[in-house]
């Protein structure tokens, strides 16, 4: 399953992410997005947990769980819209 996490603090690592979410389960990958020039958090991220009920049970505890001060958002990710490939139509 696919989880957003929000409201992250702009300190939090990818490594402490997987920590946090490792106690409820296997963890398969963690992303933190981050700004493509200055390479800053945007403040959410992706944890990837291959086990459902692990992944349902991380959900329930972990929502409005306080990480470095800021309490987080944690939810099933929806799927990414389908953009255009960018660029002007004449």
């Amino acid at each position: 399953m696919n989880i957003f996490v929000g409201n992250l603090a702009s300190d939090v690592k990818e490594e402490e992410l997987k920590t946090l979410f490792s106690k409820h389960g296997r963890v398969s990958s963690v992303k933190i997005i981050r700004d493509m020039f200055s390479q800053t958090s945007k403040g959410f991220g992706f944890v990837e947990m291959p086990g459902k009920a692990e992944a349902q049970k991380a959900l329930t505890e972990l929502n409005t769980f306080e990480l470095k001060g800021k309490r987080i958002s944690v939810n099933e990710a929806r799927p990414q819209k389908e953009r255009g490939r960018g660029g002007r139509r004449y």
